[in-house]
């Protein structure tokens, strides 16, 4: 008997063999051109909200910030004349400048009262540590308007509980909203409703930084003073920097408290802060095309702020580098 041996396969038989490779990586291609029509009819419902609600709202602003309405012309086209007034306007300047005083007292003090906190709860590991985190986070839930109010109530020298404290020892009842003592006043409100805020930031960066940093430096003879200033602030810098940012920014559009404190303090006027004042020139003035601008300038200068003190912190980082 002999044996039959397999016949191979001809060549030409080899060709189809790849019409269903090449039929899947058109089946592929297809997917991924699908992907990014699917992707854009996630993104469609978002794209139209911050259009309408927030573009279309600027815009708007904006176009009343180049314009100006009178009685006799009606509104009209004014270009930039709204930017030169606002620029020369000296209760909007005397506002900033009471603002930028205000900052760079209350900033500072803020944030070192959150890396202090922040520090004590890095260090602390027991369950009061957990209780002091929720209680120091109580305030920034608390919204700014009832925490005005309520400061507004403790201030009052009829029925608040430090005014007449000074008595005690035969001193004379402290007035909280005189001229010398009200951007303290308004300093603590800010500082109570957003230390707790800052804090959690702060403790949130240290708790990322590696323990081994700890441990070496206490072998190396550190105190847990000389561990928290030389080795734990120095590893949260962009944390601390980036508080400060959004603390700056903030401050500059100083609001809520002042426009509050109204009611108790009667020298609060209408362009005590730039925010107010714009936010008067609109609601009590009607002056629409005036708030606009005094808006937009406002918001140009916070946009400067922010960046120069973002490249002046990355220039020092760059030389101690």
């Amino acid at each position: 008997m002999t044996r039959s041996t397999p016949i191979a396969a001809p060549e030409a038989d080899d060709p189809p063999a790849a019409a269903p490779v090449e039929s899947r990586a058109r089946q592929r291609s297809r997917r991924v051109t699908a992907h990014p029509v699917a992707g854009a009819l996630f993104v469609l419902p978002f794209f139209l909200v911050v259009v309408a609600f927030l573009v279309v709202p600027l815009g708007y602003a904006f176009w009343l910030s180049l314009s100006s309405k009178s009685l006799a012309l009606g509104t009209r086209f004014s270009g930039l004349d709204n930017y030169v007034r606002a620029f020369t306007d000296p209760l909007l300047l005397d506002g900033l400048l009471r603002v930028v005083l205000f900052g760079l007292v209350q900033i500072p003090v803020m944030l070192g009262i959150a890396l202090a906190g922040a520090l004590v709860l890095d260090a602390v590991t027991t369950k009061f540590a957990v209780a002091f985190r929720l209680i120091a986070f109580m305030p920034y839930a608390v919204p700014a308007v009832v925490g005005a109010l309520m400061w507004g109530f403790l201030y009052s020298r009829t029925f608040g509980p430090f005014a007449d404290l000074p008595t005690l020892v035969g001193g004379d009842p402290i007035d909280f909203f005189s001229v010398s003592l009200l951007l303290v006043s308004l300093g603590n409100i800010v500082t109570w409703a957003w230390t707790g805020y800052n804090m959690i930031i702060l403790y949130s960066a240290l708790q990322g930084v590696p323990r081994e940093m700890y441990e070496a430096a206490v072998i190396d003879g550190a105190t847990p003073v000389q561990v928290a200033l030389r080795v734990k602030v120095p590893a949260i810098k962009q944390a601390i920097s980036l508080a400060a940012i959004f603390t700056v920014i903030g401050t500059m559009q100083f609001f809520t408290e002042p426009q509050i404190m109204a009611r108790f303090a009667p020298q609060i006027s209408a362009g005590y802060t730039p925010n107010l004042y714009a936010y008067n020139q609109a609601f009590a003035y009607s002056d629409f095309h005036y708030s606009a601008a005094l808006s937009f300038a406002l918001g140009f200068l916070v946009f400067v702020v922010a960046y120069a003190f973002v490249f002046v912190n990355n220039r020092r980082r760059g030389k101690r580098a």
